[in-house]
């Protein structure tokens, strides 16, 4: 089972997990990553975020690493749900769910699906910071990150 969203409604972080390995007894290994809004970026106190994106391609974009880390890895299901909108610190933003048979094959895809869609993923980020609004750049370790895949 592979799903895909893009919303602005927060996420059940549990029900998520739950969907992924319901009624799969094949499931050996469940690992999650959950992308929380911070406070802090860049030294700078951050307020709230607004997360843009091309709706229609930006799901497109997620589909496609998902399928890639399916053939790449034998897995059992994927679950990648990220919002958009306006956040506040302590949001939940993204959530990268992974079953398969076995633990080695679940990290490296959630990791693989994690970096990847911070550089892949058409995402546009603006932070009301305590000096005023300011786009957020893409960082070289986001870039480094991706291209061990």
């Amino acid at each position: 089972m592979r799903l895909v969203r893009v919303q602005t409604e927060p996420f059940d972080i549990h029900a998520e997990q739950e969907a992924l390995c319901r009624d799969n007894p094949r499931v050996g290994a469940l690992v999650t990553f959950v992308g929380l809004m911070r406070d802090l970026n860049a030294g700078m106190g951050v307020v709230r975020m607004t997360l843009e994106h091309y709706p229609g391609m930006t799901e497109k974009a997620l589909g496609a690493l998902v399928a890639e880390a399916s053939e790449r890895w034998t897995l059992e299901g994927v679950r990648l749900v990220h919002r958009v909108g306006t956040l506040e610190p302590l949001d939940p933003i993204v959530f990268v769910g992974v079953a398969s048979r076995h633990r080695g094959e679940a990290f490296r895809a959630c990791e693989f699906l994690i970096d990847s869609l911070k550089t892949r993923a058409p995402f546009w980020k603006k932070e009301v910071t305590e000096a005023g609004e300011r786009w957020v750049e893409a960082r070289a370790t986001d870039e480094e990150a991706a291209r061990r895949w």
